[in-house]
């Protein structure tokens, strides 16, 4: 799929798209942008309109916890009951949890044994009360308001935001800082020239950076919604599509953690059930063959890279509706890259 195919195929999904490249296999990062970023104000949405990135955060809360582990200050197989507050750990034993027998580890691999928080009567609550300000407690004691564990620890996958509400937890306390500071100076965010990335409500925007892209659920414009009620690890970060491009890219080709072998853990699965389809806050999955690893977020985000093309592909979507058209254009282009890269990767195209 050559860029001509492609800016057609997402002229074709019919709602404000962006999709970027990046990485050692392409000779130069390109990207399309189609739509508008806000409809009222007349501004065009661009590959450097930020947006919120919601579960595309967790690959980046896991590689926190990585790097925090490479400098010694987390052990990722020691029991949570020692890294959370005493408040939290009795929250959790409420709702029936061992928490001697969770790890770090389990909440990146989501086999902790936990359900989640963040599910459809929590969309609706959001929604019924768009301002509301969710704070940590607040998540953490809807979740152990009823007995909760889906198993033992270790044994199986199932998604949960509410493991990374707590794996953020547990980074803050193990480095003595906000999420925000220690995602900005341990994920190289100012090294990388990272320059339309922030951790939302925690710090300020970039100077420079345009405003947020309106974001749509449906006909709603969720745009608005205050960003606590996905904030505190299983997503906060606003990045724009050349960021998240950027930043996957720079993950995989050696630019943020100090050894190789840290991202080799990353990849590795786990023993228990399911973990060949999501590792430490990445998924995995074969297109056209080749191992692929991805993360989606819930607003219309998406980020993959693919260590056969050495290539990285970030996308995003004004409407949630749209994300599935949207994934199988970005799949689709992954697919034929794979088979044919040099049409792909090497026509030239501007950044839009």
């Amino acid at each position: 799929m050559n860029p001509d195919a492609l800016n057609a195929a997402i002229l074709a999904l019919d709602a404000p798209t962006a999709l970027c490249i990046a990485g050692a296999g392409a000779p130069r990062p390109w990207g399309i942008a189609a739509g508008l970023a806000d409809v009222a104000a007349g501004r065009a949405l661009t590959v450097d309109t930020p947006f919120r990135t919601a579960s595309n955060t967790k690959t980046m809360t896991a590689a926190i916890a990585l790097r925090l582990k490479e400098r010694g200050r987390l052990n990722l197989d020691a029991p949570i009951a020692g890294l959370l507050s005493p408040a939290h750990v009795d929250l959790l034993r409420s709702a029936g949890h061992a928490c001697d027998a969770i790890t770090p580890r389990q909440l990146m691999q989501h086999s902790a044994g936990l359900s989640d928080h963040a599910d459809d009567a929590y969309v609706r609550d959001v929604l019924a009360d768009p301002a509301h300000a969710w704070t940590r407690g607040e998540q953490l004691r809807r979740y152990t308001s009823q007995p909760r564990p889906i198993g033992p620890p270790g044994a199986k996958f199932q998604y949960s935001d509410t493991g990374y509400v707590l794996l953020g937890e547990i980074i803050e306390r193990a480095a003595g800082d906000s999420l925000a500071a220690v995602a900005r100076r341990e994920l190289g965010f100012d090294r990388l020239g990272l320059a339309t990335t922030w951790w939302e409500i925690a710090e300020p925007a970039p100077a420079g950076a345009a405003p947020r892209a309106r974001q749509f659920l449906g006909k709603r414009d969720v745009t608005d919604v205050s960003a606590t009620m996905d904030l505190y690890g299983g997503g906060g970060l606003v990045m724009s599509a050349r960021d998240l491009a950027r930043w996957t890219a720079d993950l995989f080709e050696g630019r943020v953690y100090e050894r190789p072998a840290t991202l080799a853990e990353m990849l590795a699965p786990g023993a228990h059930e399911g973990a060949d389809g999501y590792r430490l806050g990445l998924f995995a999955k074969r297109i056209g063959g080749a191992e692929v690893y991805f993360h989606l977020g819930y607003w219309g985000t998406a980020a993959y890279y693919c260590p056969a093309l050495r290539l990285a592909m970030a996308g995003f979507t004004a409407r949630r509706e749209t994300r599935t058209g949207m994934l199988a254009v970005m799949e689709s282009a992954l697919e034929t890259a794979l088979l044919d890269p040099d049409p792909f990767l090497n026509t030239p195209a501007p950044l839009a």
